[in-house]
């Protein structure tokens, strides 16, 4: 199955989330030199023992959203499912937090989480905002399960870094 837009919140909504969208692995070619550029990172705050990006990391189970952020360097690559509470979390621990840096899809900037927390705040119009980084071209994942990207498994979206912590 390719990498269709099957958890946008239309579909979500009728029937609930797909795991196998949502569990994927940011590729070591991603994610390195992210967490090369920032020094690494304390903990990964979306993750499952199979896609963790850090030593340290939160499941579903210990549940990241719920999670104290303060003093951490943060990476999260959420589930695209529930992007409004993760970037509502990030928006809200970043006064409290090192460094968040998030993942996002690039293609949902009508939304109501980029519109609320996200576009007020951005690229220096307030201290705490994040500063985005739009990606030339288009990211691609590893599903659950697999240990390679295969072919046509790209999802249908650029992606967008948010950074909260840079000063």
């Amino acid at each position: 199955m390719s990498f269709i837009n099957r958890n946008h919140p239309q579909q979500v909504a009728v029937r609930g989330a797909l795991d196998e969208v949502d569990d994927r692995t940011t590729p070591d070619e991603v994610f390195g030199p992210i967490a090369d550029r920032f020094g690494g990172f304390s903990v990964d705050a979306a993750a499952a023992q199979h896609n963790a990006r850090c030593e340290r990391y939160w499941t579903r189970a210990d549940d990241g959203l719920s999670q104290s952020w303060a003093g951490e360097k943060v990476w999260c690559n959420p589930p695209y499912s529930n992007l409004a509470e993760w970037v509502h979390k990030a928006h809200n621990e970043a006064r409290q937090a090192e460094l968040i840096v998030m993942l996002l899809p690039a293609n949902r900037t009508e939304q109501g989480w980029w519109q609320d927390w996200i576009e007020p705040w951005r690229d220096g119009r307030h201290e705490y905002g994040p500063q985005t980084e739009f990606w030339r071209g288009r990211t691609r994942f590893i599903k659950a399960g697999q240990t390679e990207i295969k072919p046509n498994e790209r999802p249908p979206f650029g992606c967008v870094l948010a950074i909260w912590g840079l000063a």
